[in-house]
Formats: C-alpha cells, sequence, structure tokens
C-alpha cells in the first residue's frame, strides 16, 4: 500500500481520530462529545479496545452541535435541530434527484 493509498482510505467516513484528538480540534472536552453521543446525535465507532473513534463527517456535526450551544441552545435543542437540518438536505437532494429524472424522461416538460 503506498502513501496515496493510506490517504484515499481517510474519507469522511473513517473513524480517523480519537476522542481526546477530536475535542481538541473542536476546542471542547471530552464530556462535550460524550453528551452528544448519549443524545444520539453521533455515534463513534470504537476500536478493538474499546475507545471512541471519531470521523471528519461526526466532526462537522459535533462542530455545528458546539456553535448551537455556544449561542445558549440546550445540547438536546441542538442535536434536534441538526437532525432536523440533516433530514432537510437529504430530502432537498431527493426532489432534486426527481426533477432531474422527470426532465431527462421528458424535456419538453422542463421547458
Amino acid at each position: 500500500m503506498t502513501a496515496d493509498d493510506s490517504f484515499n482510505r481517510l474519507d469522511d467516513d473513517y473513524p480517523a481520530y480519537t476522542m481526546g484528538r477530536a475535542a481538541d480540534m473542536l476546542g471542547t472536552t471530552q464530556g462535550f462529545l460524550r453528551a452528544l453521543g448519549e443524545a444520539r446525535l453521533i455515534t463513534p465507532l470504537r476500536s478493538e479496545g474499546g475507545h471512541r473513534r471519531y470521523s471528519r463527517y461526526q466532526l462537522r456535526i459535533a462542530a455545528r452541535a458546539r456553535e448551537l450551544v455556544d449561542q445558549g441552545t440546550p445540547i438536546e435543542a441542538a442535536c434536534r435541530i441538526i437532525i432536523l437540518e440533516d433530514q432537510l438536505e437529504e430530502a432537498q437532494r431527493i426532489n432534486a434527484e426527481y426533477r432531474r429524472a422527470a426532465e431527462s424522461t421528458n424535456p419538453t416538460a422542463a421547458a
């Protein structure tokens, strides 16, 4: 495996960051990350030794939660807001796909 192959494994879902490193990167505490797990906003993978490991995607979600909490939003409400934002984004993505599919099967309808 080359260095390039190793780098490509680090996609958004690869659990590359330990809890301590994730907390440092976000400027928060490990307890905050545990609270996000307890609220089921993010579920880190576990190493063979049982240690939490976070992906880039999970760190982005945690950063958004921290932003909301720093603005005074209770953590439970922040988690719900993020879940709803994620659901809305997914629904918008699906709608765009349906529109593209409809336009490709009936190009005159798009005009």
